[in-house]
């Protein structure tokens, strides 16, 4: 076993670095399309309809049933013209789809035909804690040339996606979507229906990223503000208030362009392993009902989803029915899953999936039949962040007006608050400050928010007021009561992290340097959450659902993952009815590398 660097957490001391192939030569077509070599042609979907409605899979894209043979290894891939090497399952990229049926056990052999050791999570999936597949917790991944079996009860339905939890395996092709039929059928029915899985691919060695990250954290934001951007807020703005602007930006050394950490430049955006150039199509009949599982599956990208000329009702989040609520775009942030229901007309439509910083998309089509696509939008202009998505809300206003305190190697000084230890306190209700825990004074913590945001109702920079009806957490509302209707103890968490030093962690303290949180078996706790940094990070709790809760303390919405933006504080409710050990992460992966991880502990 390779020794661990010290920021790098137990649960993935298996370097899982991917050979890079030698050049594969391909006929020209392939790498104008930018396919991948044995991935899905004719993509992800299956159709209610009787079996010629979805004669276009290949029996080996869908899986289904209660035993399943899985096979971990390398595959030759080529979405750029450049031979690149995978880690994939069956073959595939992405892996094949998975369909449990809601109530039955299933078992799941997994065999490690690749290099390095591996594992495979069941992400969404309340599962015992061994079965979970979290190396260094409850279970030491799959080492070369063995294999594991999986066995578990599936007691919920909806759209969930699996996916390697060892190093960067998942940056390189290790995922793939599951669909959960329900037992009694679904509450809002479809005709026909098409998973839809958004990616990323990089011909770059994630080792490589990861390095270059630590050693400049805004490496690839190409995106940053010139001369001629200066210019122009001249003109709008005046020269005092351009003047003004660029030097409280510069003071903080921060990036108002700072919304991904990994762009377009290095990224190739992809929609069920397709590029925008190869063109995913799934296909319909004219009136009917069309259901699209949308799933995150991106190891760093947050993606902004519309269909030109359609609304969108959307049913479900993280698996879990909602009220329907009709939109013309949403965020889904990094490992989300949202399902939503449209009636397309007789006419081709583009699926666009456009990434926050608006440095790439993917896009696919739907169509009534082969052969159509439609016109691929224009990517709107690239957003930028603004004090209020970094000072909170002071003033209650809509989108935050407020205080940071910001702080480079520990220097200077802080507004407002007192030092606190996390863990203490700390509630739903909007309109207060917050404590700080003392380690966010050091050198790794950036910046402290005082006074977050506590409003839902905020589709995030980049989508406000953009003239389309955009999704917020405030329209999801769980059609079922929750699991948690009351809660014993209450925990106060910040998101912390020093871009320069490319350091992130929770109150401070990167996984190598904290104890594991402790919930006592039985217990329902409060989780606050307080972003004090520039980013969104989609938070994950595995093994126990996360029920978010309204500002008011009312509940919300039931979800596997929940996105904490910028200066925002949030709250969820967690039925510690799960006994084990347990990761509890930001989603980006490379933030989870970095040091934003905690291990919980029910017992």
């Amino acid at each position: 076993m390779r020794a661990c660097h010290p920021e790098i957490h137990i649960v993935r001391i298996f370097r899982a670095r991917v050979p890079f192939a030698a050049p594969v030569l391909l006929p020209r077509r392939r790498f104008v399309q930018g396919l991948a070599i044995g991935g899905l042609a004719a993509g992800l979907g299956l159709s209610r309809l009787p079996a010629v409605a979805h004669s276009q899979l290949a029996g080996r894209s869908v899986l289904g049933g209660s035993e399943f043979d899985l096979e971990i290894g390398a595959l030759p891939v080529n979405f750029t013209g450049k031979a690149r090497s995978a880690v994939v399952v069956n073959g595939q990229l992405p892996a094949p789809l998975l369909r449990f049926r809601q109530g039955d056990t299933v078992t799941l052999r997994v065999r490690n035909a690749f290099a390095e050791r591996s594992s495979i999570h069941w992400h969404g999936l309340i599962v015992p804690a061994d079965m979970d597949g979290v190396p260094g917790l409850s279970f030491m991944g799959i080492a070369p040339g063995e294999s594991f079996t999986y066995r578990f009860t599936v007691n919920q339905a909806g759209t969930y996606w699996y996916h390697s939890h060892s190093r960067f395996q998942e940056q390189v092709g290790l995922y793939g979507p599951i669909v959960v039929e329900p037992r009694g059928g679904e509450r809002f029915p479809a005709d026909r229906e098409h998973v839809i899985l958004l990616s990323e691919w990089t011909d770059t060695d994630p080792e490589h990223i990861y390095a270059t990250l630590k050693k400049q954290g805004d490496y690839y934001n190409f995106g940053k503000l010139t001369a001629a951007d200066f210019l122009r807020d001249v003109q709008g703005e005046g020269l005092s208030r351009a003047l003004a602007e660029r030097r409280m930006w510069n003071e903080m050394r921060m990036e108002p362009t700072d919304l991904a950490d990994v762009s377009g430049h290095v990224y190739t955006y992809l929609m069920n392993g397709a590029t925008p150039a190869a063109n995913w199509t799934g296909l319909f009949r004219p009136g009917e009902k069309l259901r699209l599982r949308f799933i995150n599956g991106s190891s760093m990208s947050f993606f902004d989803v519309r269909i030109p000329g359609l609304s969108m009702r959307v049913v479900a989040a993280d698996g879990q029915d909602v009220e329907p609520v009709t939109v013309d775009e949403f965020r889904l942030g990094t490992a989300e899953t949202l399902d939503v229901i449209i009636e397309p007309a007789d006419a081709a439509y583009t699926v666009f999936a456009q990434s926050i910083d608006r440095s790439g998309y993917a896009c696919g089509t739907l169509a009534p039949r082969e052969g159509l696509r439609a016109e691929v939008p224009a990517m709107d202009p690239r957003p930028l962040l603004t004090m209020a998505d970094m000072m909170g809300d002071m003033e209650h206003g809509a989108h935050g007006q407020g205080a940071a305190a910001i702080d480079h190697d520990g220097h200077g000084a802080r507004r407002g608050g007192h030092d606190a230890h996390a863990g203490h306190g700390g509630d739903s209700m909007g309109g207060q400050g917050v404590t700080h825990a003392p380690a966010e004074s050091g050198p790794f913590v950036d910046m402290r928010v005082d006074m977050p945001r506590t409003n839902l109702d905020d589709p995030g920079v980049g989508l406000r007021d953009n003239g389309r009806r955009v999704l917020s957490y405030a329209d999801l509302h769980s059609v079922t009561a929750p699991i948690s209707p009351q809660v014993e103890r209450e925990i106060e968490l910040h998101l912390t992290g020093s871009m320069e030093r490319y350091v992130w962690s929770f109150s401070g303290r990167k996984f190598s340097e904290a104890e594991p949180l402790r919930f006592r078996l039985g217990e329902h706790v409060r989780i606050t959450l307080v972003n004090d940094t520039m980013m969104n990070h989609p938070i994950h709790l595995h093994g126990m659902w996360s029920e978010l809760e309204a500002p008011d303390g009312s509940f919300q919405v039931r979800k596997h993952t929940v996105v904490v933006q910028p200066a925002q504080k949030l709250s969820y409710r967690v039925s510690a009815d799960a006994p084990g050990r347990w990761a509890y992460h930001c989603h980006l992966l490379y933030h989870m590398e970095a040091g934003m991880f905690r291990e919980v502990v029910v017992a």
